[in-house]
């Protein structure tokens, strides 16, 4: 009995063991290897710490199938391209101080492990002065082969088939389209960061970014796109404690959404919630709150300064004095807006040609000046107590003119009451209707009156006029007789190109002309001619401030923006035929009372309430 108690206990006790490797691998590869898109930072960052010049990305199915980043930097010896792929492996960290002083982008000696674990590995190495290269494949962290290889000085590396022996992980990851955004996003912020290294991105045999070398600005328009060539101001300031460079962009590029905001820190993009409202607070009462201005900052400092190693990305840092920064950041922005805002500096020189008039050259002759002191003008000016003087002149007989309304004709005043026609609708039959500052509609009915929002209840009904659209009732599209392009950033034409087939459906037709470029051939009725463009535009980017909302599928974020971006806008003066139009729409609605994001549509005010406040109730 005592025996089978003592065998139960250690049963019982014996349940902590070892990991194999590959399963070991494959947890910490959750850490580092999310998406294919974090394969393609890692990927990035060795080359560059590789002194490449040169850097070409390869893609294919949004990354699931193909990452393969090649790289004309230093190579790798046959030691070295074996050893790279076990867990901690670095040549960048020899002791603890070294944590204190990175100045690579790559440090942990995890992300090559990282990506052996979940996918299958081809990597093709060789240095200069090599007679021959290496190839190394790896399956599920085990080398599978390991043999000499004729290929160039430089650094290929494959990833195929990422999560492959991890299903799970990889029914996790979203659309091709929301993936091959997540790449590009990761692609620019290490291309943004090296504007004298060459970058290229193909994804599916097709160039989407060929990024020469040039400088920060030409970098900041080859990613942005061309609208930004003269809208960014240059920031620039030097102190001993840190040294932020770079461009902000001038208050009209203010958009919706956060997209074009880049912040490094010693070349490292970096997120930063405080760096960010420091920027923010530069551009106070210059762009509206809702609204989000450009900017691409570097940060030069003592990496003794920082503390880069508090998050696995490494896209969040601590810094030794946070409000010092802070408060360099925001002077530095400051200085930068008002230097494009002052007034230019007046110049004292005269130009040479206003020099070379005569009334500059030749003197003032007796004559002339006889003939300018008997004029009325300068007695007026010169004579003791009479600056007041106003000569008397026919020409002010009609003053009362300008204080006495103009007459109307019997068919101006016809118009004007027409304002107040009946209202021929079910829900406030035979009552007026007027608009109120431009933005608000007044309509009575039999219990007191009801403010309505134009602009809320413009997107209530195109809401609901647009989901009627996707669901069989496509709207008419206007041929256009002369089919305008747009150009647009890449991650924006890709993102385009997933809403194609939807909004042609909502009287968009839309077609693909290569280079992010796309060609308006229709679009609906009410969208007027010349301002396709911006139309587009702005619906891409209210898109763009849905992303985040999860809860939202493609096709309802696309619903909310047209709504949103299509609506009537405050300060819109509407005809009594509009006015009628927009009420009638709106109670025709399934739901009249709120916009989709559940903004009131109008305020009702009932009569005996209205009689109590005057305390006649």
């Amino acid at each position: 009995m005592v025996i089978f108690a003592l065998q139960i206990t250690l049963i019982l006790t014996d349940i902590i063991h070892l990991l194999p490797d590959n399963i070991a691998n494959q947890i910490a590869a959750g850490e580092v290897i999310q998406r294919p898109g974090s394969a393609v930072k890692e990927l990035l960052e060795n080359a560059v710490d590789a002194n490449a010049d040169e850097i070409k990305l390869i893609i294919n199915d949004a990354g699931k199938a193909l990452v393969q980043v090649i790289d004309n930097g230093k190579g790798m010896s046959e030691t070295d391209a074996r050893l790279a792929f076990e867990r901690h492996a670095t040549s960048k960290i020899k002791n603890i101080d070294d944590l204190f002083r990175i100045k690579t982008m790559g440090f942990r000696g995890e992300a090559l492990a990282s990506i052996a674990a979940v996918a299958q590995v081809e990597l093709k190495t060789k240095r200069a002065d090599d007679p021959t290269g290496t190839f190394v494949e790896i399956e599920n962290s085990r080398v599978i082969k390991q043999e000499p290889v004729a290929f160039n000085k430089g650094t290929s590396i494959a990833m195929k088939n990422l999560f492959f022996n991890v299903p799970a992980r990889r029914n996790f990851l979203k659309s091709n389209t929301a993936e091959l955004r997540n790449i590009m996003d990761e692609f620019i912020r290490v291309a943004m960061a090296f504007p004298d290294i060459f970058f290229s991105l193909q994804s599916n045999g097709q160039e989407v970014f060929h990024l020469e070398k040039g400088s920060f600005k030409q970098r900041i328009v080859q990613i942005l796109g061309n609208s930004y060539n003269a809208k960014l101001v240059s920031v620039h300031e030097e102190t001993d404690y840190l040294n932020i460079t770079g461009f902000v962009g001038k208050p009209e590029t203010a958009k919706k959404t956060r997209g074009d905001q880049y912040l490094f820190v010693n070349n490292r993009f970096i997120k930063s919630a405080y760096l960010n409202h420091a920027i923010m607070n530069a551009f106070s009462e210059m762009i509206p709150k809702d609204s989000f201005p450009m900017y691409a900052l570097f940060i030069d400092l003592d990496p003794a300064q920082l503390d880069i190693n508090v998050h696995p990305t490494k896209q969040e840092i601590k810094f030794e004095d946070d409000k010092i920064v802070y408060a360099f950041v925001q002077s530095a922005v400051k200085h930068a807006l008002a230097q494009f805002s002052i007034t230019p500096t007046l110049d004292f020189e005269l130009d040479p040609n206003i020099e070379r008039l005569s009334a500059l050259s030749n003197p003032v002759t007796e004559a002339q000046r006889a003939s300018t002191a008997s004029s009325s003008l300068f007695q007026t000016f010169s004579q003791k107590g009479q600056a007041h003087l106003i000569e008397k002149s026919d020409n002010l007989k009609h003053w009362k003119d300008f204080y006495e309304a103009p007459k109307t004709d019997n068919a101006s005043t016809i118009e004007q009451q027409k304002q107040f026609e009946p209202l021929h609708k079910t829900y406030a039959s035979e009552q007026p209707v007027m608009q109120l500052h431009q933005s608000n509609i007044l309509i009575q009915d039999a219990e007191g009156f009801l403010l309505i929002h134009q602009q809320n209840a413009h997107e209530r009904i195109l809401y609901e006029r647009y989901s009627a659209a996707l669901s069989g009732k496509s709207i008419p599209i206007q041929q256009s007789l002369f089919p305008a392009t747009i150009d647009l950033s890449a991650s924006d034409a890709v993102l385009l190109t997933e809403m194609l087939d939807d909004m042609k459906e909502l009287g968009y037709q839309l077609e693909p002309f290569g280079n992010n470029t796309f060609v308006i051939q229709g679009t609906p009725g009410d969208v007027d001619h010349g301002n396709e463009k911006t139309a587009i535009e702005k619906i891409i980017e209210q898109y763009k401030h849905f992303s985040s909302e999860l809860k939202y599928s493609k096709r309802e974020k696309l619903l909310r923006s047209m709504a949103i971006q299509n609506a009537i806008k405050p300060g819109k003066i509407l005809t009594q035929k509009e006015m009628q139009s927009l009420v009638s729409d709106l109670f025709e609605c399934e739901i009249t009372n709120v916009t989709p994001n559940g903004k009131p549509t109008y305020l009702s005010f009932k009569k005996d309430e209205m009689d109590k406040m005057f305390g006649r109730g």
